[in-house]
């Protein structure tokens, strides 16, 4: 009889101990919401914040381009710096963001021979490219390359880090023959 008795008592517990713990997962996710989601939403809002490449090479401004993709980690890592520097920079420098999962910047990634995400290159107002960032970069770096525009740059400066993902092979619109139904 004793057993019978302590059964409803266990299951009494552990259904408040559950729901305990998922008050307190649903309690940290609305508080860190923005630290758990934050680059996510940043990535996803690049596309829409870009100058277009063809303006910004043309209106005499130093451009900023950065190559990303929302499934990318480090992409994902850096996109609050990069934010930080766009809201800086904004007025003086055009910031242009393409994902590299959009086909219709296949131009620009064989350009600048994109092979590894998170890219930047850095140009003058003349369109000379001045700096190339490949992988995880500090912001102190990319800023004192903003800041070089301001003076009188010379020089292609390539710099990459081993923290970088590689590019994934777009199969969507490989042709074979079982492709056409």
């Amino acid at each position: 009889m004793q057993s019978e008795s302590r059964e409803p008592l266990l299951n009494t517990n552990l259904k408040a101990v559950i729901v305990v713990i998922l008050t307190v997962v649903f309690i940290s996710l609305g508080l860190f919401r923005n630290l758990f989601f934050e680059s996510t939403y940043l990535l996803k809002s690049f596309g829409e914040l870009s100058v277009d490449p063809e303006i910004a090479f043309k209106n005499n401004k130093p451009t900023f381009l950065e190559f990303y993709a929302e499934w990318c980690e480090v992409c994902k890592e850096m996109a609050p710096k990069v934010s930080t520097l766009k809201k800086e920079f904004e007025n003086d420098i055009n910031f242009v963001f393409l994902n590299v999962d959009n086909q219709k910047w296949d131009n620009y990634i064989r350009k600048f021979e994109v092979n590894g995400i998170p890219q930047v290159n850095i140009f003058d107002g003349k369109g000379n490219l001045i700096s190339t960032f490949i992988g995880k970069q500090d912001e102190a770096r990319i800023r004192e390359s903003l800041a070089y525009l301001e003076g009188d740059p010379k020089s292609n400066e390539e710099i990459i880090n081993n923290e970088f993902s590689a590019i994934k092979q777009n199969k969507n619109n490989d042709v074979n023959p079982r492709s056409h139904g």
